[in-house]
């Protein structure tokens, strides 16, 4: 009796063991795969392999630099809530001048669009204008047609929306692929192809970041085609934020704090640097910081980040920050890869 007892006993521990290694064998796995996804995660913040270079936001809120502009004549004109709003967003109902008689029908989407004025830039190469600033702030459609009007739903929008606002058409717009699993080389060398810079960001910005959409000076005349990836690039030292002197820490004056006693300090830690001190003295030609920059060969380009083309002018192309080692500027020079 008490050997049975002691059987069953046994055959109770060895299941529990079995159970505690199964646990930890599926533990350790779920581990595994997670440290594989942040491995994964860690080069470019998201998973490695394609995915998509901008969302809807990015692709129908980019806006752009467009050379000799041609708009139709529908515009907004109105709005259901009119009599105590003037802007408006998603989900409202505006009026647009356009009926049966311009050809518009229910289903129709456009483009709300608000051109700001000829745009130049003394950062570009390219004289003359580069061609109209234009924001897109959303997307409407069209729910009934009348004459010489129509109404539409705003079905996303990027920014408030007012009457007067422009109308364009609205083709269904695919967002270039971008492949994350690649490394990014931060000294690479010139790749000897059309190089611009960065003009503009939207929204005005100057300190851009990743995912953030800008204004280059390539376009069409340049052969730049959507879903070209551009590197950002600057010469080094260039580009900081504030100016500081290039003299060193303290004058070269600083010898010595030595005692009369132990004599051990002839030379203080803040003696300034000397090149080729004479046999006889301790002082000598200084070297500083300026002449070291002075004579040194033409050292590698700095590369900051990468972004890739969503629309393409004629002197002109929008793009998005698809990686950003700091931080980017106006002003940053690209170069097509």
């Amino acid at each position: 009796m008490r050997t049975r007892s002691l059987i069953t006993n046994f055959r109770d521990l060895a299941g529990l063991l079995s159970l505690l290694t199964l646990f930890a064998l599926l533990t350790a796995l779920s581990m595994s795969a997670q440290a594989q996804g942040v491995s994964a995660t860690a080069r470019g913040g998201q998973p490695a392999g394609p995915t998509a270079a901008a969302r809807d936001s990015e692709l129908y809120c980019a806006g752009y630099i467009e050379h000799a502009p041609n708009y139709s004549a529908l515009e907004i004109v109105g709005g259901e809530q009119e009599q105590e709003r003037y802007v408006y967003s998603t989900g409202d109902f505006v009026y647009i001048r356009g009926g049966a008689r311009q050809a518009v029908r229910v289903g129709d989407e456009f483009t709300v669009v608000r051109p700001r004025g000829q745009f130049k830039s003394k950062l570009s190469r390219k004289d003359g204008w580069l061609g109209v600033y234009t924001q897109e702030l959303g997307r409407l459609r069209v729910v009934e047609v009348k004459d010489e009007v129509s109404v539409a739903v705003i079905a996303n929008s990027c920014d408030t929306i007012l009457l007067g606002d422009l109308l364009r058409h609205a083709p269904r717009r695919t967002p270039p692929v971008v492949e994350t699993a690649d490394e990014f080389d931060r000294f690479a060398d010139p790749a000897g192809k059309p190089t611009g810079r960065i003009v503009a960001a939207r929204d005005y910005r100057e300190m851009i970041s990743r995912d953030q959409i800008v204004y280059v000076d390539l376009g069409a005349e340049d052969n730049v085609r959507v879903g070209d990836r551009l590197t950002v690039f600057r010469p080094v030292g260039k580009g900081g934020v504030t100016r500081f002197r290039e003299s060193e820490v303290t004058p070269g004056a600083n010898y010595g704090f030595e005692s009369e006693v132990f004599r051990g300090g002839q030379m203080s830690n803040q003696a300034p640097r000397v090149e080729y001190p004479p046999e006889d003295s301790i002082k000598g030609p200084i070297r500083s910081t300026a002449e070291a920059k002075a004579r040194r060969p033409r050292l590698p380009r700095k590369n900051v980040g990468e972004l890739i083309v969503l629309k393409v002018q004629r002197r002109t192309a929008t793009a998005i920050i698809t990686r950003a080692v700091q931080e980017i500027h106006t002003g940053d020079y690209v170069e097509v890869r």
